[in-house]
Order: structure tokens, then sequence, then C-alpha cells
């Protein structure tokens, strides 16, 4: 099985536009691809596994990835599959989560000379010359076609800048700029990028003739793609400062019964015909398949130490309702009122919930517990003594925190 094969095996090719093309390069080890990444946090998340395991996968095969830095187009923001203008950052900002990112990237990929590199578009996207901006590539793009993508239609009813609208266009240039300067035969994307990313091929084939060999190939991001690394509202970070191992470990048990064997499939490097055996698993044997994703994912994270950690500790937790490295809130003084805590300010102190109100709904529903019991009475109080030793606080099946008094 060739590499493009096993790509498309494994559910991860949406849309190409010169598939033969693209195969042949991809398996004989020639293709320059690039993935581009706006760095708007100073941590990748796990929404951002599909592509790193990507380059991973591709470099293993002889190809040579590009990590792009957006340092230049986060100064922008995308506005695909957002509703609302994205906050600004400064350049400092963005240099300090580029360099955050590649500690980060060296986990999955390999820099080096004849290896991966990591180029950042400010380098070239801050001192373009508007005008001639303008003359060399505006002429390229026909604002009719613009208008129709996805990504700007989604837009237009509450409003889209003229700040973002060139944001097709920078991205366009990126690619030209790379296939021009740096080899750069092929882009990755998101499903959700198409219209942006194909400017970009459209753009090299203009400029530079049908004959340019610049390819476009879009992954699929469905369910497990814009919503993949985000839990209870917040995103599961990468850096084990922001998200512990253990919470990660858990993220990745957690994920639903109809999306684990498809996130085997896409991010772990696991025999394909071992996943495949995978699908005929129900009930427990789901479980199970939960726990190897869980492991391997943590392992190429954070590696193999944490990840036996984390794995005792999950069944520590579900067996004996404790859990050493589980994530823990602690309270002060302040937090109590004449000692006490009630089980509602309890919830949001623990950041399971973001509300009161939720917090009651949720005790209401029956879907909190306590050290395992169920607590129904939305007075029920915890005084001192109980918070000193430690309170186990669960949110349904797979919301909990330890609560312990500073």
């Amino acid at each position: 099985m060739t590499t493009f094969e096993e790509l498309k095996r494994r559910g991860l090719i949406a849309q190409v536009t010169d598939e033969a093309l693209i195969q042949e390069m991809i398996d004989s080890g020639k293709a320059v691809f690039y993935i581009g990444f706006d760095c708007t946090a100073d941590s990748l998340t796990a929404g951002h596994f599909m592509a790193l395991t990507l380059m991973k996968r591709l470099q293993m095969a002889g190809n040579k990835p590009i990590a792009l830095i957006g340092g230049g187009t986060t100064m922008i923001g995308d506005p695909s599959g957002r509703t609302d203008m994205r906050k600004m950052l400064t350049r400092e900002d963005i240099d300090h989560n580029a360099e955050c990112f590649r500690k980060q990237m060296e986990r999955f990929i390999e820099f080096g000379p004849d290896k991966a590199i990591m180029v950042n578009n400010a380098d070239w996207l801050l001192s373009l010359n508007y005008v001639e901006l303008l003359r060399e590539v505006g002429a390229c793009f026909s604002v009719n076609n613009m208008l129709r993508a996805e990504c700007y239609k989604q837009r237009m009813e509450k409003g889209l800048s003229f700040f973002e609208f060139n944001y097709m266009i920078m991205q366009s240039y990126d690619f030209y700029y790379l296939f021009q300067h740096y080899g750069c035969n092929m882009q990755f994307g998101g499903d959700d990028q198409w219209s942006n990313m194909l400017g970009g091929t459209e753009l090299i084939r203009k400029k530079l003739g049908k004959d340019a060999h610049a390819m476009t190939i879009t992954l699929l991001t469905d369910s497990q793609g814009k919503k993949m690394g985000k839990t209870a509202g917040n995103a599961v970070w990468l850096d084990p400062n922001k998200t512990t191992p253990f919470e990660f470990y858990q993220y990745w048990r957690n994920v639903g019964d109809a999306d684990v064997i498809k996130c085997l499939k896409m991010l772990t490097f696991l025999p394909i015909e071992e996943i495949e055996a995978m699908e005929a698993w129900e009930g427990s044997q789901l479980n199970r398949a939960k726990e190897i994703l869980a492991y391997e994912l943590t392992t190429m994270v954070h590696g193999k130490e944490e990840a036996d950690k984390a794995e005792a500790s999950a069944r520590a937790l579900f067996s004996q309702g404790s859990a050493a490295d589980m994530p823990t809130t602690d309270l002060g003084e302040a937090d109590l009122t004449d000692g006490q805590i009630d089980i509602l300010t309890l919830l949001v102190k623990a950041e399971l919930v973001p509300t009161k109100s939720e917090a009651r709904r949720n005790v209401q529903q029956g879907g909190v517990t306590v050290n395992d019991e169920k607590v129904t009475d939305l007075k029920k109080t915890f005084g001192r003594e109980e918070l000193a030793e430690g309170l186990v606080v669960r949110r349904g099946k797979k919301s909990f925190r330890k609560v312990c008094l500073k």
C-alpha cells in the first residue's frame, strides 16, 4: 500500500486538484508541502493534531514539510468559520507564540538541513508594497468569485471587514512565494479552507503558466476537526502547563463512541489493519479502543512516562474514585463563607461549569457527585475539614476535579 493510498484509507483526504500527480509525488517522496498555522495563542491545541501527524507521516515517506507560521496573516485573521472579527495581536506576541509552536512541533517532525523547515510569512507579507501587490496579485482575483466562497458567504450577513476580505489574497500569496523561493509544490489544509487554498494554486498558474505544478489537498475536518481539541468550551492544549497530561489523556479517553475509530485512523500510527479490526468492537471493547487512542496520543505529546502515569491515574479514578494526577483546584479562605462552600459555588470554582445557573441545572438533573455520592440538594455545603482532605467533584461522567483547601 502506497503512502497516498494509506492517507485515503485512513479517511484523511477530502478534495484534491490533481490526484494522479499528487499521488505520484507523495509516493516518490518528491512533495515539498506546507501547512499554515496562525499563531493566535502560545500553544498548539489538540485541534492541530491532524496537521501535525500528517506532516510526520509524509516526512517518514521522504517528503519535505514546511511549517508556515502566519506571523503576517495572524495580523489580519482568517474569517473562515468565524462569526466575528479576531482579536489583533502585536508582532511581539506573534513572535513569542511562533517560538512556542516550534518547540511543540519538534515532537512530531524533524527540522534541519534537507529536512523540515519553519518559515514565517511576516518575512514577506509585512514588506509588501500595497500598490505593487494590487498590480501583481490583485488583478488575478475576481471579486465575484471571492464573494461566492463559503468562507466569506457565511460572514456577509453579520458584516465582513475589508481588512478580513484580504485574507484570501494573503494566503494565496503565501503559496506563490513558497513555490518560487522554497520549491513548495503542494499545500494541505482543512476542507473549510478550500477556497482560500485554491486561490493560491490558481494564482501560481496564472502568473507562471498552466504547467506550474502547484497542487492543493484538503483534509477532512468534520466533527473531529473544528470541534477537535475542545471540551466544555475550553481548548485542549499541547502545553502541559495549560492542559496536564492527565487532562489530555482524559479528553481522548472520553471521545464519543462514533469518533474513536475515526480518531485512531486519522491521528495514530497504529497499523491501519489493526484499527480496521476494531471497527467491529462494541460495548466495553470501545472503551478499550478509547484507552488505546488516549495512550497513543498522550505518548506522542508528553512522552511514554507521562502517558503511563495518566493511564494508571485514570484507571485508579474509575476503580477507586481517586487519582494522584487528577486536575486540582486549590481554594483559599476567601472562597468560603462562614467556613463553608455551597455546591453551586463549588462547581463554578472547580471550573466544571461556567455559571451557577448551569450548576443548578446539573444538580437538578442528577449529574453531580462529590466523593462518589450524588448531590441533589441545591443548598448542600462542605466545610473546612472536608475540603482539607480533598473532594472529588464530578459533573457527568467525563468532567471531574479534585478540590482542596490550601
